[in-house]
This record gives structure tokens, C-alpha cells and sequence, in this order.
């Protein structure tokens, strides 16, 4: 058994997870709150960003003495280092069931390796995803011939309008998400696969969200791409993949031009790596590979079973906890589909979602998202007010007495209102004043980026 591994004795004690799966760094954190004080600290914002594993951690301690160069050094270092590099690319590759025509580019994260597949498409490809994506599944493929499908109240009713635009056009490539961000809501992949299929399209699959709850499988699912990133999955390090056939990959002009990426430099010619080294020029983030390559190794460990219960029982908790409070309703984009990951949006009437999130965080200690989670197609049709709704989300480290705290916190949010003054400043709800100290190596954050500033709640 891995090492910081929590396996319960019995499926009764797997209904009530009361202990983390994983371990994760910053579990025992404690947080000021405006009232004096501190509390521990409640992650509920997973779906943004994960913390590091303790398995990660640990794992970057030990390489770290030994960070050089990758594939150009002669020291003892630089060997040791791209041994390591290319170790962790078979064990991304392992990890997302690739088949052995796949290949692994390293890539920053999600957004980037979509980037990177739309830079690759044949010239004048037609490109279909659904307006549920995250824009990171939308923005790439403006540069293709891209058509975006409405969704159907239905997941049968939108299949078959995706049906649709696959037959009345050549396409190439349907780019789906694995599991909504803003819902967590599981896409029926092996359908979406099997009709791109029948109409000679290949399929990506934005895999941010569903790769970090569930066990993916290139080999097993058909789909032909898969795109990740370290930071959901639980190593936060900056580093991402994008996994697939390797023909696009080698038929595209490089994703960056520089050095490692090409096999000769001359004056009138250049002749250019075949992939993963064409598309990954320039020195390498070598530790961010690290701690993914870890993480995709621990969280292959897990018992699928054993993971799946701990995640349900914390989201039966919470829906059935939000139903009992007044004012809140959750979100969803189809009725007709069952499962879901660890991510639930939910609305409390008469509250800004920026005003609640801001109370849970600076009253209570609990982080949640707020905003239009960077899906603002799919706020507006779920019916969501004009400053989005509030998301929590949880993994391998997340219990019970997490859901609790949430469900608490937003009882007193609804019976009392918050208890402090709050402003908007630059964008953002804040407590005001705020007299939380903040660690001297970290300056206060007075500014928002235009996303924030617009309310999408960050690039998640």
C-alpha cells in the first residue's frame, strides 16, 4: 500500500469518508478569519487548483538536489536529470492508457496543450465542441473552421444535434470536455467516441476535470487525444500533456522554435525533430514533469472503487445538505446524466456570489469559487445571475467535516448574513477593513486580472 494511503476496512466505512484518501501538503493549515483568530483552513476549490500531494512533495524533495539540464549536459546531474524526464513521460503515458502510436508532449497545462493541438490540425480543418466547454475547449480552435453546438435540455438531445453537425460537413476533430467544470457533470464518453467515429472525426477530450476524479484510459475509451494538467492533479508545479497519435503532431510546424527541438540548424535550412521534442523546445519545466509523473503514479494506486465512494459520499453530503437550506439551488446541464465529479455550483438567492464567497473565506475559513468559472455560454443558458454562482469542489484529500463546515457556513450566511462590512474593491468583494495578516513573503493581492475583473472567477 502507498505510503499516506487511507483505505477503509469495509464498503460501510467507504460511505462515510471521514478521513482522506491522499494525503496533501497544507492539510493542517490554519487561517486567520476577520473576527481575531485563526481556523483551519477548508479547501473547497479543487477544481481551480489542487494542492500537492504529500507523496508529490516528498517526491520533489528527494529529485531536487539532482536538477540540471535535460539531453545536453555531460555531468552525472544532467544524466540523472533526463533520466527523469523521459521516465516521467512513460509514466504519463501509462497513466492515460496510451496506445503505442501515442505520444506525450509536455506542455504548461490544459490550456496550452489544446493550444498546441489547434496549432497542429491540417490546414482548413473543421473543428465541432460543445458551448458547455470551458473556453480553454473554445478559444483554440478560432483559428479552424470551429462550430459550436448548442446544448439540448437533454444529453440524448444533444447527442443527436452533434449528430447532426457531424453529417452535414466533413469534420475533423470534436472536442468535448470530459466532466464540466462549472457542474462536474461526466460526459457519456464512449458515445461521443463512437459517433465521431462513424463520421470520420477524431475526439479530444479536455480531461482537466474528469482526470483528476476518475481512471482514464486512451486504449480503452477510442478517444484520440487526451489534455491535462499537474495543477488539478494534485501537482501544482506547472506542467501539463496533451496525449495522442503522433501524425498531426509530425505533420505540424513546431509549437515553439528553439533549442531541443530541432536535429539540424543551418544557414538556408532547418531540419526539425519528429514530436514530442518538436513541439517542446527550449529548456523544460523538469520538476513540474516530476510531480506529475508522481501524481499520475499515486493516483493510479488508488482502488477505482474505493475512490469513486469516498467522492460520492462527499457530494451526496453536500447536495443533500444544500437542498435543506433556503434560497439555495444547484445547477445542472442535463437531467438524463448520473454521474458527476466533485465539483457543485449552487446559487443563494440574494447574494452576490462574490459576496458569499468573500464571506466564507474572511468569516469562516472555507475557499470555494466564485464567478462564471471561465464557461460564460454556459452560465447564461443554466440561468445563472449576472455574478455567476458559487462552486465547491473536492478530491482525494476533501471529508466529510469539510461538506459540514461548507453546509454550516452557508446556513449562517442565509439565517444571519454576514457579520463584517464588505466593499468591492478593484472587482473583487472584500472585507473591509481587513485586518487578516498575510505571511511577509507574500504581499496582498489589490488587483484582478480582466477575467476576475469580468467575474468569470478565475481561468477555472
Amino acid at each position: 500500500m502507498t505510503p499516506n494511503t487511507v483505505v477503509a476496512g469495509s464498503a460501510g466505512a467507504l460511505a462515510a469518508p471521514d478521513r482522506p484518501l491522499l494525503a496533501a501538503v497544507g492539510a493542517d493549515l490554519r487561517i486567520p478569519v476577520v473576527s481575531g483568530g485563526d481556523v483551519g483552513y477548508v479547501n473547497l476549490d479543487h477544481a481551480a487548483s489542487s494542492p500537492a500531494l504529500t507523496l508529490v512533495a516528498d517526491h520533489l524533495a528527494t529529485v531536487l538536489p539532482y536538477y540540471a539540464s535535460v539531453h545536453r549536459g555531460a555531468g552525472y546531474t544532467s544524466s540523472v536529470t533526463s533520466g527523469l524526464y523521459e521516465q516521467a513521460r512513460m509514466g504519463v503515458s501509462r497513466f492515460a492508457g496510451a496506445r503505442e502510436t501515442d505520444t506525450v508532449v509536455f506542455t504548461r497545462n490544459t490550456t496550452d496543450a489544446l493550444n498546441l493541438l489547434a496549432h497542429c490540425l491540417p490546414r482548413g480543418a473543421r473543428v465541432v465542441s460543445l458551448e458547455t466547454e470551458h473556453h480553454a475547449n473554445l478559444l483554440p480552435w478560432a483559428m479552424c473552421d470551429h462550430r459550436l453546438v448548442r446544448a439540448a435540455p437533454t444529453w440524448a438531445q444533444t447527442l443527436r444535434l452533434l449528430e447532426r453537425e457531424l453529417t452535414s460537413a466533413p469534420v475533423h476533430l470534436l472536442a468535448i470536455t470530459g466532466a464540466s467544470n462549472v457542474t462536474g457533470e461526466v460526459v457519456p464518453v464512449a458515445e461521443v467516441v463512437r459517433l465521431a467515429h462513424e463520421h470520420g472525426a477524431r475526439v479530444v477530450v479536455d480531461g482537466a476535470q474528469v482526470v483528476p476524479h476518475r481512471r482514464f484510459s486512451l486504449a480503452s475509451s477510442g478517444v484520440d487525444y487526451v489534455a491535462f494538467s499537474g495543477h488539478k492533479l494534485y501537482a501544482p508545479y506547472g506542467a501539463g500533456a496533451l496525449v495522442g497519435p503522433r501524425d498531426w503532431l509530425d505533420a505540424a510546424t513546431p509549437y515553439l522554435r528553439g533549442g531541443g527541438a530541432v536535429r539540424e540548424v543551418g544557414i538556408e535550412h532547418t531540419s526539425w525533430a519528429a514530436a514530442p521534442e518538436r513541439h517542446e523546445a527550449g529548456t523544460p519545466n523538469v520538476l513540474g514533469v516530476a510531480a506529475l509523473a508522481r501524481a499520475c503514479e499515486v493516483l493510479g494506486e488508488l482502488d477505482p472503487e474505493h475512490w469513486a465512494r469516498h467522492e460520492q459520499a462527499l457530494r451526496v453530503r453536500l447536495e443533500d445538505g444544500l437542498r435543506t437550506i433556503p434560497g439555495v439551488r444547484t445547477l445542472s446541464i442535463w437531467p438524463d446524466l448520473q454521474d458527476a465529479v466533485g465539483i457543485v455550483p449552487f446559487v443563494v438567492d440574494g447574494f452576490d456570489s462574490g459576496l458569499a464567497a468573500a464571506y466564507l473565506a474572511a468569516e469562516c475559513g472555507i475557499g470555494v469559487r466564485s464567478g462564471r468559472f471561465c464557461a460564460h455560454p454556459l452560465l447564461e443558458r443554466l440561468g445563472a445571475p449576472p455574478s455567476g454562482a458559487l462552486r465547491a469542489s473536492f478530491g482525494v484529500p476533501s471529508t466529510l467535516a469539510d461538506i459540514d463546515r461548507l453546509l454550516d457556513a452557508l446556513n449562517g450566511l442565509v439565517t444571519h448574513g454576514p457579520k463584517w462590512t464588505y466593499e468591492t474593491v478593484s472587482g473583487r468583494w472584500t472585507p473591509v477593513p481587513d485586518p487578516r495578516p498575510v505571511p511577509q513573503w507574500a504581499g496582498r493581492a489589490t488587483a484582478v486580472s480582466p477575467c476576475e475583473a469580468d467575474r468569470t472567477g478565475g481561468k477555472n
